[in-house]
């Protein structure tokens, strides 16, 4: 997942690690959507729209991996990096929203990222590693497709035929084996069969 990212990065710009680019902030942030998916709001009647939530996990996860990269960073020893954090984690387990502050909380105090918090979060939210596979591969690809239909200049359209893009991926996702050779490839075909093209 580190070398993916890498790779979609360098698509947003060659000299990425070098920029000093806030990836804390887009950290937080993405907590916030999703709070809002899982719903915060007493004084109105919500439902938690778990597979939104999930998506934002993925979402922070990019933005995470992406704020461990320093510049001369190896992929190798990052994974090891973060295998450790995971190793000597110890779980504190709680609801998505208390999870979700508590990350948010650490990227604001550290301007950081850890694996450790969002590991709790990410069980929070029901996932376990396989999922936060399948569905970071899945993710990544629409932020690929995104940029190489605008997303950088605007000219991408986030919403088509009444769904945004997320919702298209979510359900090219559950259609798709994961184990197949060319998801990441299937999953690409798959958004620009749906995508409009006028």
């Amino acid at each position: 997942m580190l070398g993916l990212q890498n790779k979609m990065n360098t698509k947003v710009h060659p000299d990425w690690i070098n920029q000093g680019y806030a990836w804390y902030r887009a950290a937080w942030i993405e907590c916030a959507e999703l709070m809002d998916h899982q719903g915060y709001k007493w004084w109105k009647k919500q439902q938690a729209d778990v597979e939104q939530v999930q998506l934002e996990v993925i979402d922070i996860w990019h933005f995470g991996m992406s704020a461990k990269f320093t510049p001369g960073a190896d992929i190798e020893n990052l994974a090891d990096d973060i295998v450790a954090e995971l190793s000597s984690r110890q779980p504190n387990p709680s609801d998505v929203l208390t999870a979700t502050e508590a990350l948010a909380a650490n990227c604001l105090a550290t301007k950081g990222f850890s694996v450790a918090l969002f590991w709790d979060l990410l069980e929070s939210a029901g996932l376990d590693f396989n999922q936060l596979y399948k569905q970071y591969v899945g993710k990544n690809v629409l932020n690929f497709f995104r940029q190489d239909h605008g997303y950088k200049d605007g000219s991408y359209i986030k919403v088509w035929a009444g769904q945004e893009d997320n919702e298209h991926l979510s359900e090219i996702m559950s259609e798709l084996d994961m184990a197949s050779e060319d998801f990441a490839g299937q999953v690409y075909q798959a958004l620009q069969q749906r995508y409009p093209t006028a």
